[in-house]
C-alpha cells in the first residue's frame, strides 16, 4: 500500500509499468476511490504506458481532511503529486468530477499535459449531486447499491457498504466539500476553452443524463472527439474493456510520433 506525501497530505496510489515512455495519470470522481481504475482499466492502459493511480484525500486510504475539495486545490494536488513522482508531462483521464479536476489542471499547466481524456464529467449546475449530501442516510446509500448493482451487475458487500458509509458521513457532515462544489457551480460557463491546448477525447454513456454536457463540451473544445459509449453514468464499470481500449486507441497517437520522431 504505498503512500506518498503531496501537499502534506498522506496519499494513496497504486502505479503500474513504471519503466514506460509516457506516464497516463488516473482520476476517479468523488465518493469513489482508485479502485474504479485498477482492477480492469489499469492493466489494459498499462501495457503500453506507465499508469499512475491516486484516491483523492478521504476517499479510499488516503489521509482525511476538512477541507479543499475545490478545483483550484485538486488539481494543485494533481501537480504536486506529479513533481513528487518526478513525472514532467502526462495524459491525464478523469472520470466524474475528476473529469472536471482534470480539465482545470489542463488548463492550469498546459505544458504538462499530453492529452487529455474526459469521463462523464458533470454539469457542476446540477443541483442533484449536492442535493444528495443533504438527504444522505444509511437507508439512501442502501437503495443507491440495489439500483447500482442493477446497471453494473457490481456486488458490494457488507463490510465495503459500512466503509463507503462511514466516508460519506465524513465527507457530507464534517468537510467543506459542499460548500466548494457549490463555489464551482459557474466552472464550465466561465472557462475560456481557447485556452485548452491538449487534444481531449470526451467519453460519455449513450444513456447518461451527463451526455448533454459532454454533447455541449465538444462544441466548446477546438480539439476534441466525443465518443458514446453504451451504458449510462457509470460506463467505467458497465464496459471497462472497452473504455481502456478506446482510451489506448486515442493516446497511442502520441506514441506513433514519439516513434517517428526517434527514428
Amino acid at each position: 500500500m504505498p503512500i506518498i506525501s503531496v501537499n502534506d497530505k498522506k496519499v494513496h496510489i497504486q502505479e503500474l509499468n513504471k519503466g514506460a515512455e509516457q506516464t497516463v495519470l488516473l482520476i476517479h470522481g468523488m465518493f469513489s476511490n482508485l479502485s474504479i481504475y485498477y482492477f480492469n482499466i489499469a492493466p489494459i492502459l498499462s501495457k503500453h504506458f506507465h499508469v499512475v493511480m491516486f484516491d483523492l484525500k478521504s476517499h479510499g486510504m488516503s489521509e482525511r481532511f476538512l477541507d479543499g475539495y475545490d478545483l483550484e486545490n485538486m488539481s494543485s494536488d494533481v501537480l504536486v503529486l506529479m513533481d513528487v513522482l518526478k513525472i514532467e508531462k502526462a495524459h491525464l483521464v478523469g472520470y466524474s468530477f475528476g473529469g472536471l479536476i482534470s480539465l482545470k489542471t489542463a488548463l492550469k499547466a498546459p505544458n504538462r499535459i499530453e492529452q487529455l481524456v474526459v469521463i462523464e464529467a458533470p454539469d457542476p449546475q446540477d443541483e442533484k449531486a449536492r442535493n444528495i449530501i443533504d438527504e444522505y442516510s444509511k437507508e439512501f446509500l442502501e437503495h443507491y447499491v440495489a439500483n447500482f448493482t442493477d446497471t453494473t451487475k457490481v456486488q458490494m458487500g457488507k463490510r465495503q457498504m459500512e466503509k463507503n458509509h462511514r466516508m460519506y458521513e465524513f465527507l457530507f457532515n464534517q468537510t467543506s466539500i459542499k460548500a466548494d462544489m457549490i463555489k464551482e457551480k459557474h466552472f464550465l460557463s466561465e472557462v475560456d476553452f481557447s485556452e485548452l491546448k491538449p487534444s481531449t477525447m470526451l467519453m460519455y454513456g449513450e444513456d447518461s443524463n451527463c451526455r448533454p454536457t459532454g454533447e455541449w463540451l465538444n462544441t466548446q473544445i477546438n480539439q476534441s472527439e466525443l465518443k458514446l459509449i453504451p451504458g449510462d453514468h457509470n460506463i467505467p464499470i458497465q464496459e471497462p474493456v472497452l473504455i481502456a481500449e478506446t482510451i489506448t486507441r486515442f493516446l497511442s497517437k502520441s506514441l506513433k510520433t514519439l516513434s517517428q520522431n526517434h527514428g
